[in-house]
């Protein structure tokens, strides 16, 4: 069962998205109009990620989050409209990127999912090994991680 978090948390989530969304460079839209030539070892070494996901008209819409890899996946501690996104379209760009966004590779091209609770603290413990002590401390401050979910990125097998 979700927790649902409270009020107050869910208003200091939604003041820094848009602190981050203002922040964001402009250079992160290059990723979704780069042809996906990337591979998850691209992100090796990084701290950011720029994950694209779709609107229902079509727009192409990249959003720095922090990231883990492991057993050939990608996962993410995002919520709000990128989920709903994924959910409805669950193709998606990744690229090795900057905090604000700015690309630092070729992106691939991968299919999303939500995962469900059980999978959560497998995820949790991928994102943790990439940020260690600094992830513990930014959720401690802010107390974040009840919000959202979490979203496994299936890398696509080159043809």
């Amino acid at each position: 069962m979700t927790r649902k978090a409270p009020a107050w948390l869910e208003r200091l989530a939604a003041i820094e998205n848009r602190m981050l969304d203002r922040a964001r460079s402009p250079e992160a839209a290059r990723v979704a109009e780069t042809a996906p030539t990337g591979n998850i070892d691209d992100l090796r070494g990084r701290k950011y990620c720029v994950l694209v996901s779709y609107r229902k008209n079509g727009d192409a819409i990249p959003s720095p989050l922090w990231f883990g890899v492991g057993d050939g996946k990608v996962y993410v501690h995002t919520g709000g409209v990128k989920v709903k996104r994924v959910e409805r379209n669950p193709r998606v760009l990744v690229a090795p990127s900057t905090f604000r966004g700015r690309p630092a590779g070729p992106p691939f091209a991968g299919t999303a999912r939500r995962l469900s609770p059980p999978d959560d603290a497998a995820a949790e413990r991928w994102i943790q090994a990439n940020y260690g002590l600094a992830r513990r401390v930014y959720y401690r401050l802010f107390g974040q991680r009840s919000i959202g979910v979490y979203l496994e990125v299936t890398p696509e097998t080159p043809a």
